[in-house]
């Protein structure tokens, strides 16, 4: 499989066991907002959500690209989720004002995608990023064409057998190639995060990610403390809002302290030596021995 040929001003080289480089961005612990199909087919509530997302401090917003007459016949014919697909179809040029908007206003944007078609819909726009859901990860020609079109390939990992989660270790050595640690249940309990399995993940892929879709933010906290390299929240600015996704969903606020715990994590992180530090001067040279006068 090719590797791609990116930009190099994107890229950091360190040493790393399994590769020469990993992507700066990812040292950097992304927080990705998944607004999904949560915006309801509504423009200008898509770019609300956005604009909410900018003012959190988070960088990237994802949504998902589908064919409503691509749909099989399932439960989300008895629950109204197909009409509400139907809403929130994006085509080509819905999408291109989406991701242009989030161009305009500083963020990245990218998509889910379900098919080789949605590939090519979303290879038009930009070939940055895509994300292969978890109901999609056994078509491994899907995530081959997603190695050899995108500079970075999420690939979620909710609802597969451990035999189907071994044989993604064939793209360990795809530099693009991270697989998010996920659980398909909407909405996931803490008792059934099952981050055990992000452990083997961590200790069998050169970079894991999580895709969560547990209430709130702990979930979301505790991945990036023990070395999730991106993270992944369905994200909304109103919970009332129709549909499922939009009830468990991250709000505003909840997403700007996420983001800011991604931002104290990495302050965490900065090696200053192990001498005093200049600020602590003051304590040194004036406290010390200060109540034996």
């Amino acid at each position: 499989m090719k590797n791609l040929n990116w930009q190099k001003k994107n890229l950091i080289k360190i040493p790393n066991t399994y590769n020469n480089f990993v992507i700066f961005n990812i040292i950097h612990k992304m927080i990705i907002a998944e607004i999904g199909w949560n915006f309801l087919g509504n423009l200008k509530l898509a770019k609300k959500m956005i604009l909410a997302a900018k003012t959190s401090n988070c960088k990237i917003v994802k949504f998902q690209l589908w064919d409503p007459k691509n749909l099989k016949p399932g439960p989300w014919d008895k629950d109204g989720r197909r009409e509400i697909y139907q809403k929130a179809f994006l085509n080509d040029e819905k999408y291109k004002e989406i991701f242009e908007y989030c161009v305009s206003q500083g963020l990245d944007c990218f998509a889910s995608v379900f098919n080789m078609n949605d590939l090519d819909r979303l290879k038009k726009i930009s070939n940055k990023y895509i994300k292969i859901p978890s109901p999609e990860v056994y078509d491994s020609k899907l995530i081959e064409k997603s190695l050899n079109s995108f500079q970075t390939v999420y690939v979620s990992t909710g609802a597969m057998k451990i035999e189907e989660l071994e044989s993604l270790k064939k793209y360990n050595s795809e530099e693009n190639f991270i697989p998010l640690h996920c659980v398909s249940i909407y909405p996931l309990k803490s008792e059934n995060a099952n981050f055990q399995k992000f452990k083997y993940l961590k200790n069998n892929f050169n970079k894991v990610g999580y895709s969560g879709h547990c209430e709130g933010i702990n979930d979301a906290i505790y991945a990036l403390s023990i070395g999730a390299c991106c993270v992944e929240k369905h994200f909304t600015i109103d919970n009332s809002l129709e549909g499922r996704d939009n009830k468990f969903a991250i709000t505003t606020e909840e997403l700007k302290k996420l983001c800011d715990f991604q931002n104290d994590l990495k302050n965490f992180n900065i090696d200053l030596g192990l001498d005093l530090q200049d600020k602590e001067k003051d304590v040194f040279e004036n406290y010390r021995g200060r109540w034996r006068g």
